[in-house]
């Protein structure tokens, strides 16, 4: 794939922030696959460790897994846990990770478990994922809003300094959050529900709830979320181009939720087993397909051809999360 000189400069110069990964968390998962996003030139990821189907234990185990490993392979990997150091995992060549949560069930009830995910390399957690949870609702259940125990979590995240994630959130939570915290949040993997109607996708009333706490709404590159069956660039920069005319480049990023190849039919497997977390109405038969990492260097020049100033698309590539972590973690 040729890439012009100007997207390559901002390959080069910029960190492409991936806001979320789509593997399964597991243990058995084959982290050597991480080398995609090397090879892509992401500078940086967040790594999915946990969600609301699986039992917290089994969260905790594959956060150990994946830290283990990661601490093993210092020379193509950096846990970090600031922006300093993101940059240092840049100028190094490696790619920088930090973990994230898909939805409260992780806790156990605690909130003390926050803190302990936190020192572990945790920086984004999202409430509720699809059904609903002891602090919230999910978008696929009866969304009850935000509860007495989501509100002491997001008082917990700001304290420690995690992002606020309201991704696969009920519309009343989502809402609810936004309005409680005092900190910018973030949809991680989320697209506009004006262009793609599934009921996962976000309304024009989130986005801009989202972009009023100053947050970041980061498109998904799943073939389900973005319409019309397709995850090519072009298809990727309308989603952009929507929240951009929307609420402006400067609350616009990127979480593709790509899973490995290997992993594609396991996780199609587990959707058609649990139509309690994936409606068989929004979820039908037929293979789940991915925008890739290595369409970052294509999607800079669609956006850039398209006539999105070098400023904006530098901002979704990266700068706007750099921006927001460097106000936000601790």
């Amino acid at each position: 794939m040729s890439v012009s000189t100007k997207a390559q400069s901002l390959l080069d110069s910029e960190v492409i922030w991936d806001a979320h990964s789509g593997f399964m968390p597991d243990p058995a998962a084959d982290l050597r696959n991480l080398q995609i996003w090397r090879d892509a030139g992401v500078n940086y990821l967040s790594v999915d460790v946990g969600f609301d189907l699986l039992p917290w234990e089994k969260t905790v185990a594959t956060l150990a897994y994946f830290r283990h490993w990661i601490l093993e392979h210092p020379a193509e990997y950096a846990l970090v846990s600031s922006v300093d150091e993101i940059l240092a995992a840049k100028a190094e060549g490696k790619l920088a990770i930090t973990f994230d949560i898909e939805g409260m069930n992780a806790l156990n009830g605690r909130i003390e478990m926050v803190e302990f995910y936190h020192r572990l390399g945790v920086r984004q957690i999202l409430f509720a994922y699809n059904r609903n949870n002891l602090a919230g609702g999910g978008c696929h259940d009866a969304d009850t809003g935000l509860t007495a125990f989501g509100r002491q979590v997001i008082d917990e995240m700001n304290r420690l300094g995690l992002f606020v994630d309201v991704t696969h959130t009920g519309y009343r939570t989502s809402m609810e959050a936004m309005e409680y915290t005092d900190r910018p949040t973030i949809f991680s993997h989320s697209n506009p529900k004006a262009l793609c109607g599934h009921g996962r996708n976000i309304t024009d009333e989130q986005i801009k709830a989202c972009a009023r706490t100053g947050g970041i709404i980061a498109i998904v590159g799943l073939n389900r979320f973005l319409g019309e069956g397709r995850t090519d660039s072009e298809r990727l920069a309308d989603h952009i181009e929507y929240l951009v005319d929307l609420v402006g480049p400067r609350h616009v990023g990127i979480g593709l939720d790509y899973a490995f190849p290997v992993d594609v039919a396991g996780i199609d497997r587990i959707i058609t087993d649990n139509p309690q977390f994936w409606p068989k109405n929004e979820y039908p038969e037929g293979a789940t397909t991915y925008s890739t990492p290595a369409q970052m260097p294509e999607l800079i020049d669609v956006l850039l051809r398209r006539g999105q100033p070098e400023r904006a698309v530098r901002d979704i590539m990266g700068g706007n999360f750099m921006r927001l972590a460097r106000e936000i973690w601790k």
